[in-house]
């Protein structure tokens, strides 16, 4: 149950508005709570004001020694409420009279507990009240207890402490009905909001379900199939839309895949077809001279080179893939390393009277992995050659660009077409698929320009057909000048 998301949403949402309905019965419990002492104080002590007002007035109009427990008789007459007690105690502690040794005069019944007035809680606030002019605290009697005021007062020449004690039973109800009141609202809130928060779960994540059953039916045989987006602007939109990016993504790297496999098992056929096709010629006759054995050799190693050939850059854009080519830095001069390219592929430009030429330019020391990079340019310089006719030129520049190199290779060729630029970096792409694939015409199995491209990319850099039209092709790799203290000072 705990593993649907829906069904977890709804508990946090549940707990959650449960603690905050808690909180908020408990804050306004406590602040109506409050308000009620505060009324009960602010009641009791305007009480005392008319009552010793009363008191002051009757003890004028009596005379005799006990005018003072007269004058207070009268003044409780006047002044009983249900559930109070009056009462007025000497300093010392002796009471004078209060409400419980005066009869009622109207329908006011004292429901005050004989001893209320000797109890101990009641003697303990008695005792506090001597301390201050005006004393509030709580006196123990009934069930709900009094809310007791006293507060000190003179006459003729003698101090009296006026208690006067509410019932709390009043408030303790009130608060009893607010509390049950409580206590019944809060359930049933808290059941009528996790309903309407499951069903509001359920229809919001109504659309994730939907798109998580979509995409658990997509598959190698429908990759072409995308989540259908109902809003673009909110989450779900945005999480479909990443979804069929990832979709697009994936389509593509599984097109390319099947592409590398089918261009990978036609480039390996052709000389594993002449492999075994000369070998079988070769066994076929029981008799042949040693010039037919070397010729057939020949044949096998030359077709066994090109497989070895194409098997090494298989393996070298598979580790780049996988990004476990690690790459060997060191210090270097790049002006330095396209010279000896350059004079290593002279001997193929001699081959066709092509003219092989780099410019001269400043030193270019640069920190980067020698291996690769010549790699790179012998196979630009390879490609420049292969595509150039006899008797053209092929020119090698590099220069300072910022806080770049930019390393040119220019060739004198036909150009490649404007609609197959953009493919020339894919793998076992060629822009001349009618080129034959003789022993003498040069033809490459299209993985060169790849490997080269992410040579560049591997040192932060980045390989560009910078242009290309009916005279001839440039290639620039552009590389971080950086180079470290020992070598620009070599």
């Amino acid at each position: 149950m705990f593993d649907s998301v829906r069904v977890r949403l709804t508990l946090w949402y549940t707990v959650v508005l449960a603690l905050v309905l808690v909180a908020l019965s408990l804050i306004t419990y406590f602040i109506f709570w409050r308000s009620t002492v505060q009324r009960t104080d602010a009641s009791l002590a305007e009480l005392s004001d008319a009552f010793l007002t009363t008191l002051d007035a009757e003890e004028n109009d009596q005379t005799g020694p006990d005018s003072l427990k007269h004058a207070a008789q009268v003044a409780i007459t006047e002044h009983r409420f249900r559930d109070h007690v009056f009462a007025i105690f000497e300093r010392s502690g002796n009471l004078v009279v209060s409400s419980q040794d005066v009869p009622s005069g109207n329908s006011v019944t004292d429901s005050s507990p004989a001893g209320l007035l000797s109890s101990v809680s009641f003697r303990r606030f008695l005792e506090a009240s001597v301390r201050a002019d005006r004393t509030f605290g709580e006196v123990k009697g009934n069930k709900s207890g009094y809310r007791g005021f006293a507060r000190q007062f003179s006459s003729e020449g003698q101090a009296y402490t006026l208690v006067i004690l509410q019932s709390l039973h009043p408030q303790q109800e009130m608060l009893e009905e607010v509390a049950s009141t409580f206590a019944w609202m809060i359930p049933i809130a808290i059941l009528l909001a996790s309903g309407g928060g499951y069903f509001l779960a359920r229809k919001s994540l109504a659309p994730v379900v939907a798109m998580s059953s979509h995409a658990g039916r997509i598959g190698a045989a429908n990759l072409h199939e995308r989540l259908a987006v109902q809003n673009e602007k909110d989450e779900l939109g945005q999480l479909a839309r990443s979804f069929n990016s990832l979709l697009d993504r994936l389509s593509q790297s599984f097109e390319r895949q099947q592409r590398f496999m089918a261009d990978a098992s036609h480039e390996l056929r052709t000389p594993v077809a002449i492999l075994r096709g000369e070998s079988e010629v070769a066994l076929s006759q029981q008799a042949r001279s040693a010039e037919e054995y070397r010729e057939s050799l020949g044949v096998l190693h030359q077709e066994a080179a090109r497989l070895t050939h194409i098997v090494e850059d298989l393996f070298t854009l598979t580790r780049a893939d996988a990004g476990q080519y690690p790459l060997q830095p060191r210090d270097f001069y790049l002006d330095e390393l396209a010279a000896e390219c350059v004079h290593s592929a002279r001997t193929l430009a001699l081959a066709k009277k092509i003219t092989l030429n780099i410019e001269e330019a400043t030193e270019s020391p640069i920190h980067a992995d020698e291996s690769l990079l010549r790699r790179m340019i012998l196979n630009l310089l390879d490609n420049a050659i292969k595509y150039t006719p006899v008797g053209g030129r092929v020119t090698v520049s590099y220069r300072r660009a910022g806080k770049e190199y930019a390393l040119s290779i220019t060739d004198t060729g036909g150009g490649i077409p404007a609609e197959l630029q953009p493919r020339i970096f894919e793998r076992f792409f060629r822009a001349d698929e009618a080129r034959s694939r003789g022993e003498n015409d040069g033809g490459g199995a299209g993985l060169g320009l790849s490997i080269s491209r992410w040579i560049a990319e591997a040192h932060h850099g980045r390989l560009e057909l910078t242009q290309s039209d009916a005279t001839g092709s440039t290639f620039t790799a552009y590389f971080p000048a950086t180079a470290s203290t020992s070598a620009s000072s070599g």
